[in-house]
């Protein structure tokens, strides 16, 4: 699960880095007039937060789903330690 949490993570940062050389390219190449084009890097860079923020709030939700999962294993093994524990002791 660790390494799904990291490839989410470098998937983001590669969207975010696209992202900032895709908007440098059309200020330098731009054929429409500056204010056309703040325009549209703005809306490229709100999809890029929009899809940035999805991408934490899935991350989230990943982490809560294994730190439930830990929970439940550690309950678990103690469960068994004390069923171990009471075999022992008769």
């Amino acid at each position: 699960m660790y390494s799904e949490i990291e490839e989410n993570s470098g998937k983001a940062l590669w969207f975010v880095a696209g992202v900032a050389v895709g908007a440098t390219i059309a200020l330098l190449f731009a054929p429409s007039s500056g204010r056309v084009t703040r325009r549209r890097i703005g809306r490229v860079a709100e999809r890029g937060r929009d899809s940035l923020a999805d991408t934490g709030r899935d991350l989230a939700e990943k982490g809560k789903e294994l730190y439930e999962k830990g929970r439940r294993l550690a309950d678990e093994a103690a469960d068994m330690i004390d069923r171990g524990k009471k075999l022992v002791e008769g």
